[in-house]
């Protein structure tokens, strides 16, 4: 194989962030790009110890290991007196070495530090598996993935440290014209086809693409609350051991609405309750679950205006069609609303179709911001009509906004000399 200096290879590198995200469409070039960088690092740095990780070792041995190894082979650089079959070890001259083990060897995962980490296909590893390997990794981390669905990367975006460089098929001219046809022959689908929309997205277009069933497509993601913002009031959903107690500002802005998550845990007590809001200098009408009324009036007597929410039949479907009717800004700080949007779904039948019923769980902002939309926001008649999933999936109006504003690394312009190494 020729490998060539390309546009992906040549963006990652200018990435300055200690943790590099980079999503991307499909023949990105994202895995190629970032072992050639890898191996770069290990032939210059002396005792450089490097974690490549995976969902699992057959994937490793299907993708990035065969990827590396043929790198080497193709470089004229491969020794097979380096190369450690039974611990997937490729050690180089120097001592620098290349390791490779997959999440589901939990010892690994609180094994030995590195210093640079790359978790291929980071969609298929849990958070945890993530946190316990960044905890121990004291220099670069690069975490890639098509962005076929949303999960806990936006988390990890919070960070000062995170940089987002979005790639695409066009930046990987290694490609072949083969390829990129049967790449851009999709384009056509896409203009009749829901399905094939959603996968331009995710694997021409590198956007994140939609889970099917889930409930709420139409949310994006806000930096901060605009001045002019009108606050509505507050949603609050109670929980104590089991599920957390919930406030959301709700703010109307031009024709949309902002939610901003000010309260997200679990073990509160009243008092507790109150002090938060207190911090928090919530001050403004707060509609609360109307099966906690002990708990309202307490609040009432701790100075704020609270009021039980009222319900009538299909108070929750009613709620939801209602959410359905604005766009969503979510400030970038709420990451709990941002994971339960992203995961709030129809429950499905045991033939897999959607039901008009949705899932019990990620919920808690959510039906914290019901109560508002129903008391603030809906017809004093609190009726729910009717109202399907499968309306409220084929709506135009709900269909998937990309939902991140980081960008990618601004590209200098002019020539790059290639790796002295390669």
């Amino acid at each position: 194989m020729n490998y060539k200096y390309t546009p992906a290879l040549h963006k990652i590198r200018l990435m300055k962030g200690r943790i590099k995200v980079i999503p991307g469409g499909s023949s990105a070039g994202k895995t190629i790009a970032i072992l050639m960088i890898l191996i770069d690092k290990c032939i210059r740095t002396p005792n450089l110890s490097v974690s490549i990780v995976s969902e699992s070792t057959p994937h490793l041995r299907r993708g990035v290991i065969r990827d590396m190894l043929n790198i080497l082979k193709d470089t004229g650089r491969y020794r097979d007196s380096q190369y450690n079959r039974t611990n997937l070890i490729y050690e180089f001259t120097n001592k620098s070495y290349i390791e490779f083990f997959s999440v589901d060897d939990a010892s690994r995962l609180r094994g030995a530090r590195r210093n640079v980490l790359y978790i291929n296909e980071c969609n298929n590893v849990s958070e945890d598996a993530y946190t316990q390997l960044a905890m121990r990794t004291d220099m670069d981390i690069y975490l890639d993935y098509n962005p076929s669905n949303r999960f806990w990367i936006e988390n990890v975006l919070i960070s000062p440290e995170a940089e987002k460089l979005t790639l695409t098929y066009k930046d990987n001219t290694a490609l072949s014209q083969t390829v990129i046809d049967f790449l851009e022959s999709k384009l056509e689908l896409a203009k009749t086809s829901d399905y094939w929309t959603n996968w331009c997205n995710v694997y021409l277009r590198g956007l994140p693409g939609v889970l099917e069933g889930v409930i709420f497509n139409n949310w994006s993601e806000i930096d901060t609350i605009p001045e002019d913002a009108r606050l509505i009031g507050y949603g609050i959903d109670f929980g104590y051991a089991n599920d957390e107690t919930t406030c959301t500002a709700v703010y109307k802005y031009n024709n949309d609405i902002i939610v901003d998550e000010i309260i997200y845990q679990k073990g509160l007590s009243n008092s507790d309750i109150a002090n938060l809001l207190k911090d928090n200098n919530v001050i403004g009408e707060l509609y609360c679950d109307s099966a906690e009324p002990k708990t309202i009036a307490e609040l009432k007597k701790y100075g704020f205006s609270a009021y039980p929410t009222k319900k009538g039949p299909d108070s929750i479907l009613h709620g939801i069609s209602l959410m359905q009717e604005y766009q969503l800004l979510v400030t970038k700080k709420s990451i709990n609303i941002k994971n339960e949007l992203i995961n709030y779904m129809w429950k499905k039948d045991k033939d897999g179709n959607s039901m008009n019923v949705p899932i019990d769980i990620f919920n808690h902002s959510i039906d914290g911001i019901r109560y508002l939309f129903l008391m603030k926001l809906g017809k004093k008649s609190i009726n729910a009509g009717q109202f399907t999933a499968g309306k409220a999936e084929l709506n135009p109006k709900n269909r998937i906004t990309p939902t991140s504003t980081y960008r990618g690394v601004n590209v200098v312009n002019g020539s790059n000399p290639f790796f002295k190494h390669f």
